[in-house]
């Protein structure tokens, strides 16, 4: 038996030290050295944390290049967060010098090359974020290192400015704003130039993000700027049309402030706003509105991108031309909307009641420009199933699932249709994320009755199953093996059932006649597949409310 322990741990050093390395790499600022971190036998990944892709941002204009160093930048630690409101929101965190990235490497007995290259975009509703996430069980949620290894695809997260140094806008040329969708595009720029000395392939690029990152993907699929430098992209929970990430009155927001910083509203504004300290600015954001059924949370996010006539030259649904030859892959989670619901109509108490009347004032908020019309129509859609004596969770739900349909699942789907219909050489998937949230029970937190939460995706796309076991069972090690092996088959391929994993179901293109879609979960089969999801209300939300719109309904309220 000894002899065996002696044999084994030969090998496994034997291993460790065949197990290849970049070591230093250059690049168009200069050189780079990471870590090289061991993977059982035969396999490593190189990280490389904190890379410059742009010089430390001017305050309200868009990025410049580095200007590069000498000698080799140890790139061993994290970069500081863009600066953005604190946790507390009483201050800010983080620092204006924070156009960085960080790279994962994979690598067998042999050197990589030719690898795709994954591109992460995080969330965070344009205001809060960074490119590691939460600490999560002594690991970074947004730790590239169990895609990399064992998706066989080179990872890449990246800084990007939020909040009102990332997106304050005038709404004309003035100050003309997505400063942060101009960072994301120096990203994926300087990888496009630089990552074949990683071992990267530069013609196989793979933007993804969820929420807010899931939006900037979609921003950036349809921007001009972005032809020929990317070639897929994976939006998570959040696309273009999510009514909480284009801004629809910037003027007003600059103004609002321009006072609280004290600077003049006329003409001199710009230049004020400009001239102010980066945390006053920064805090300017602050007091966030407290969520309620008249004010639902995710209508309140204020500093998000808007249609500038540059980055984006028009509406988001007239660019899906500059997307034709991308391949998109689109999905949410069936209870997106929970944890903005919960803030809400305070559904984190299991035991209080939720008022009909509730539902009704979340319903009309999010149907304002329909008018009573509008909100009539659309409660008794959504209540058409209740009978006479509803339950609180059927009444819950509800609540959840118009969230959920307004603000993710409709736009995704709307998405979907126009990226199909537009498409040349671009393919097209849907998926819906079903699997029940972990805090859901009736032991836990949450109602037995919740699926997946937004952002439950993260740790599966991320491989958290894998990183910290106890924390989770064989299902959802089975479900991350899942999303990992999609993910990056589509990465690799362009479509997610070919490429170096094996998935567990065929998962088939959607179309515009077909409107397929994959239901994601942990005890994935064939039926998993479905058509045309939920239908009914993303008719309401597409057709028959925008109608009611156009008809000059909103004088009714």
């Amino acid at each position: 038996m000894d002899k065996l322990v002696i044999l084994f741990a030969v090998a496994l050093s034997l291993g460790k030290a065949s197990a290849a390395t970049l070591g230093v790499v250059q690049t168009e600022g200069g050189r780079v050295q990471g870590q090289n971190i061991p993977i059982g036998l035969s396999r490593s990944v190189d990280v490389f944390k904190g890379i410059p892709f742009a010089a430390k941002p001017e305050i309200l204009e868009k990025p410049k290049p580095h200007p590069g160093w000498s000698g080799v930048l140890q790139a061993t630690k994290f970069a500081d967060m863009c600066m953005q409101i604190n946790t507390e929101q009483n201050g800010s965190s983080g620092s204006e010098d924070c156009l960085y990235l960080n790279i994962w490497v994979p690598h067998g007995r042999q050197v990589s090359s030719n690898l795709p290259v994954m591109i992460w975009l995080y969330g965070g509703g344009f205001i809060s974020g960074d490119t590691v996430g939460a600490v999560f069980q002594d690991n970074f949620l947004y730790d590239g290192q169990e895609i990399a290894d064992r998706g066989n695809v080179i990872v890449v997260s990246v800084g990007y400015r939020v909040g009102t140094l990332g997106f304050l806008s005038t709404g004309d040329s003035d100050l003309p704003g997505n400063y942060g969708l101009w960072d994301q595009h120096a990203s994926i720029a300087w990888v496009h130039r630089n990552i074949r000395a990683f071992g990267g392939d530069p013609e196989s690029i793979t933007l993804f993000g969820e929420s807010a990152g899931g939006a900037s993907v979609s921003f950036q699929s349809l921007s001009p700027y972005n032809k020929g430098l990317v070639r897929r992209a994976i939006s998570q929970s959040g696309v273009a049309f999510c009514p909480w990430a284009l801004s629809r009155n910037p003027h007003k927001i600059a103004v609002q402030v321009a006072e609280k910083v004290g600077c003049p509203t006329d003409h001199r504004m710009v230049a004020c706003l400009k001239s102010t300290d980066a945390e006053n600015l920064t805090i300017a954001a602050l007091p966030l509105e407290l969520a309620s059924p008249d004010h639902p949370n995710m209508m309140s996010m204020l500093y998000t991108p808007v249609v500038d006539g540059d980055f984006l030259p028009d509406q988001p649904a007239n660019l899906f031309h500059n997307a034709a030859d991308i391949d998109y892959l689109v999905g949410v989670n069936d209870f997106d909307g929970h944890i903005f619901t919960v803030r809400d109509m305070s559904l984190g108490d299991k035991n209080k009641e939720t008022p009909v009347e509730n539902v009704r004032r979340l319903l009309a908020a999010y149907v304002k420009a329909s008018g009573l019309s509008g909100s009539e129509i659309a409660f008794a859609e959504y209540t058409s199933t209740w009978g006479p004596s509803p339950s609180q969770d059927t009444i819950k739900k509800t609540a959840v699932d118009i969230s959920t349909d307004s603000g993710f699942l409709v736009p995704a789907q709307k998405s979907l249709s126009l990226h199909a219909d537009n498409a040349r050489s671009g393919r097209t998937f849907s998926y819906l994320l079903t699997e029940p949230n972990l805090l859901g029970g009736p032991d836990k937190p949450f109602h037995e009755w919740l699926g997946a939460d937004h952002t439950d995706d993260l740790q599966y796309v991320f491989g958290k199953p894998f990183v910290t076991p106890k924390a989770y069972g064989d299902r959802h090690r089975d479900l991350s093996t899942f999303m990992i092996a999609y993910w990056t088959n589509f990465a690799r391929t362009g479509n997610p059932n070919y490429g170096n994993l094996k998935v567990p179901v065929f998962w088939p293109e959607f179309t515009s006649s077909g409107k397929q879609f994959m239901e994601i979960n942990a005890k994935m089969n064939e039926g998993s597949v479905g058509q045309e999801m939920r239908l009914r209300f993303v008719r309401l939300w597409t057709s028959i409310l925008p109608s009611l719109q156009s008809d000059g309904v909103t004088n009714a309220q």
